[in-house]
């Protein structure tokens, strides 16, 4: 009996322990973010392109603001996003992506198409990928 509630215990720890990296790595990504860059088919686009423009995240909800207002739901885990538009021009769109957080930096490259996710942060040749680079305001 007390084999069994050693083992309990410990999944229990160890259970609350990875909830409370996943909440860590979620409160990560939360805040403004503003572009540094961004590219789509393996071209830069203009920096007069995207310089109004903002990110804000919050846990799993999104408000992007650029000519108008997206806003919608994501999940994120291990690398990969999953990206669900709510209202704006994206309502009911759904957007695959692979993001990575490194020097302040968080590099999100987005699958337009929304069949799979992407297999790097390279957009050249692949005509679907749009890569963003933002920065922690």
């Amino acid at each position: 009996m007390r084999h069994i509630t050693f083992i309990m215990l410990a999944l229990l720890i160890f259970s609350c322990s990875s909830t409370k990296k996943a909440s860590s790595n979620l409160a990560l990504l939360n805040g403004s973010w503003t572009p540094v860059k961004q590219e789509i088919g393996g071209k830069d686009l203009p920096a007069s392109y995207f310089q109004a423009q903002k990110l804000l995240i919050q846990d799993t909800t999104y408000t992007f603001t650029a000519e108008s207002v997206d806003k919608g739901t994501l999940s994120y885990n291990n690398g990969q996003m999953d990206i669900y538009g709510k209202e704006g021009v994206n309502k009911g769109k759904h957007f695959t992506a692979l993001y990575k957080l490194e020097n302040n930096q968080l590099a999100i490259i987005y699958n337009l198409k929304g069949d799979g996710y992407p297999s790097d942060f390279e957009t050249k040749s692949k005509p679907t990928l749009f890569l963003s680079v933002f920065k922690k305001d």
